[in-house]
């Protein structure tokens, strides 16, 4: 198993002192279920420390280096980072999926399901990362993976929350706040698919789908803010 965990250590540039570590950040608890007979124990006490990990070097990152920026609009842009869907985002882009030691059942799992699993991962090997070579390591790993999105998050203006901004805009332009309706509801319950509308009175101006209601309520936000070319989202 050490040998096809030497690529990954290839890939993100950091060679592990214990191999373990680095396997056990990989290990969901769906695969012990399935092999007992394991040495290690799952990741979720790695993704524990590793969040907070992750939490310190954003906000550490953001206080030195933005100083003239006001509280309120450090904890918008951190929130853009350190959310599941971005974490997710740069697992995926990692190729992370490759190595997680997951059940049969969990392989099969899309959506919200998957994007967590792959979230607690990239949390769990940042905390893998700092108990094996310290918190400069962790720190140069998150810095180079997840940060380096901020520029185009702070350019796009990806970190206002879109639903606020379509509230802000209706009530300026037309004296109205945006409603929101389930249109369609599908899937199982541990993984329901959601497609939202944004209504202004009877009228439908944005529709949006994702795995949570507030994800799809997001984009629906979006949407109307486009089709209205209210666009200080998208700057």
């Amino acid at each position: 198993m050490e040998e096809n965990f030497k690529e990954l250590e290839k890939k993100i540039g950091i060679e592990f002192k214990d191999k373990n570590l680095l396997i056990q950040a990989f290990c969901h608890r769906s695969y012990l279920n399935e092999n007992p007979g394991f040495n290690l124990g799952q990741n979720e006490r790695l993704e524990f420390l590793g969040d907070a990990v992750l939490e310190l070097v954003v906000t550490s990152y953001l206080y030195f280096n933005y100083p003239d920026n006001p509280e309120g609009e450090l904890t918008s842009w951190r929130a853009s980072l350190v959310n599941t869907k971005e974490i997710a985002d740069t697992a995926e882009k990692l190729e992370f999926e490759k190595f997680i030691l997951l059940s049969k059942g969990e392989k099969k799992e899309k959506g919200r399901a998957r994007l967590c699993i792959l979230a607690n991962t990239f949390e769990a090997i940042v905390g893998a990362i700092y108990l094996d070579r310290g918190y400069r390591v962790a720190a140069e790993f998150i810095e180079k993976h997840l940060i380096s999105k901020l520029s185009k998050i702070i350019e796009l203006g990806l970190y206002r929350d879109p639903k606020s901004e379509l509230q802000e805009k209706t009530q300026e332009e037309v004296g109205i706040t945006p409603s929101y309706d389930v249109l369609e509801e599908s899937g199982p319950d541990h993984q329901r698919h959601f497609v939202i509308g944004v209504f202004l009175e009877k009228n439908i101006v944005g529709k949006g789908e994702g795995w949570s209601k507030k994800e799809a309520e997001e984009k629906a936000a979006k949407e109307a803010l486009s089709k209205k070319n209210w666009k200080n989202l998208n700057k």
